[in-house]
């Protein structure tokens, strides 16, 4: 019997011009489909074309006789000859029906995990893993705050799951002697939240979607696109994507997508008109799916993007809600104020001003006490300069990174330090890519700038930062953005 696995290896040696035209043009059809055998994803998710298809796979099976596949095609079959393939056919079928890979697995598809169960996966990740005190208050921090805002209930079937994190990591987090401690999940637990986590998965058409739509309207993304367009095809192949997959269908029209942008080389952004665009933000914003950490290989473990919309409510209530700051204490607080986590700065000024020995100054006490900080030296190098500098300012720690390039993936870190944005050839709108592609992290970016004091772009980027730090003279930052406007700090004064 020919299926989707043998196709192309069974009728290669066919002489297809004695077939009759309408199975010629079913071979035509399908190559045209699959990109001639390099990609099946569209006869996996769309049950119309695998109908056309199927009924093309059974006429020709019936016609072409299962022996070497190198014997001329017959003009006619009898009866007989049909009647054995038929029966072969159905002989082929019936190990697929009880393949053990389709056969229902103990887990349920839904459209998102459930808080409770997000919380747990984080927490049985953290097993034999080394982790500051930052990063557990972060968790606990979290965890009750899901709580007051009632996304976690106290009638949860998962409370006493709850329960024991909480206590179990403030026992840890009380009991710490350093800034780190490795964290020990007992087996039990373990074994006990495993089997919770993987009673649910999220829909896999829907991580994937996601990622599609995250690279709507960006530039520079050709690169992920075919990644992506990779694991559409991957994901396909090994069917995990199945019938019970409902948002297969909208995965298909993705592909279709991707595939058209990645053949034209003219195109610098993911082509989506605003009625496909406003159709899948809806459709996203409906299921409110997050990636849920389920596949390792298609969301790697990564968090939930806050959900974007619209909203309307009274002052007074907005008026009293609170909203997280970094905790900015001393002479940084009276320069910049106290910005939420997730900042974005800017530093510039003359050349041999100070502003690197600023930066690195703030770099080291952020990493002492607010989270882990990449420090990109581009201007510099990792020279004896930059070492000089660390050592002057006494900021070394192990939170603090240095590097002379901009790594791809910023997932670790809590702040990135570009010194300079000049060195490194970033333009504005690189910028915003970068913000835009790592959302919660904070930013600072140093410019260098000309004898007049200006430099490309520095009017249009200002008024898209938080704040706004200009070295005007030698040893002298002031700030002017939206948390402490004219706030002041000698840079070499301690």
């Amino acid at each position: 019997m020919i299926n989707a696995d043998n196709y192309y290896s069974k009728v290669n040696t066919y002489d297809f011009s004695a077939l009759p035209e309408s199975l010629q043009k079913g071979r035509d059809y399908v190559d045209k489909v699959t990109m001639k055998g390099s990609s099946w994803t569209a006869y996996e998710t769309s049950p119309t074309i695998k109908k056309v298809i199927d009924g093309y796979f059974q006429k020709l099976s019936e016609y072409i006789p299962e022996k070497s596949g190198k014997e001329n095609i017959p003009a006619e079959k009898t009866i007989h000859q049909k009647k054995e393939n038929r029966e072969s056919v159905k002989k082929e079928r019936a190990p697929k029906e009880h393949n053990p890979a389709k056969q229902e697995e103990d887990f349920e598809l839904v459209e998102r995990i459930p808080e409770e169960l997000r919380f747990m996966r984080r927490y049985v990740n953290l097993n034999g893993k080394k982790k500051t005190r930052e990063e557990l208050l972060r968790f606990i921090n979290a965890l009750q705050k899901s709580i007051l805002e009632r996304r976690i209930r106290k009638e949860s079937a998962y409370a006493k799951q709850i329960k024991y994190m909480q206590d179990a990591l403030l026992k840890v987090y009380n009991g710490m002697k350093g800034n780190s401690v490795k964290v020990e999940v007992n087996s039990k637990t373990l074994n006990e939240f495993k089997k919770e986590i993987g009673g649910e998965k999220v829909f896999l058409s829907l991580q994937l979607i996601k990622r599609y739509v995250n690279l709507h309207g960006k530039i520079g993304v050709k690169e992920k696109a075919k990644k992506l367009f990779e694991l559409i095809n991957k994901t396909v192949k090994k069917r995990k994507i199945g019938k019970g997959d409902r948002y297969a269908e909208k995965l298909n029209q993705i592909w279709h997508s991707l595939q058209l942008f990645l053949s034209d080389k003219n195109k610098k952004t993911l082509p989506m008109n605003s009625a496909e665009l406003n159709g899948l933000m809806g459709f996203l914003g409906k299921c409110n799916c997050g990636l849920g950490g389920i596949d390792d290989e298609i969301d790697e473990g990564e968090e939930d993007e806050p959900q974007s919309g619209n909203k309307l409510m009274s002052s007074m209530d907005f008026a009293n809600m609170k909203f997280d700051s970094i905790g900015l204490k001393d002479k940084w607080r009276e320069l910049i104020g106290d910005p939420a986590p997730g900042f974005t700065a800017m530093v510039f000024g003359k050349p041999k001003t100070g502003k690197s020995y600023l930066c690195v100054e703030f770099a080291g006490y952020l990493a002492r006490n607010h989270g882990k900080v990449l420090y990109v030296a581009r201007e510099e190098g990792l020279d004896k300069t930059l070492q000089i500098k660390l050592n002057d300012k006494n900021v070394k720690h192990e939170n603090l990174f240095v590097s002379d390039f901009l790594p791809e993936d910023l997932s670790e870190y809590d702040f990135i330090f570009l010194d300079s944005v000049n060195k490194l050839g970033l333009s504005t709108s690189d910028l915003d890519v970068l913000r835009k592609d790592n959302p919660g992290k904070s930013f600072i970016f140093v410019f260098q700038t000309t004898k007049d004091g200006n430099f490309r772009g520095k009017n249009e980027f200002q008024h898209d930062v938080d704040v706004v730090i200009e070295v005007g003279e030698k040893g002298k930052a002031t700030q002017f953005g939206r948390y402490n406007q004219g706030g002041e700090m000698s840079i070499f004064e301690e």
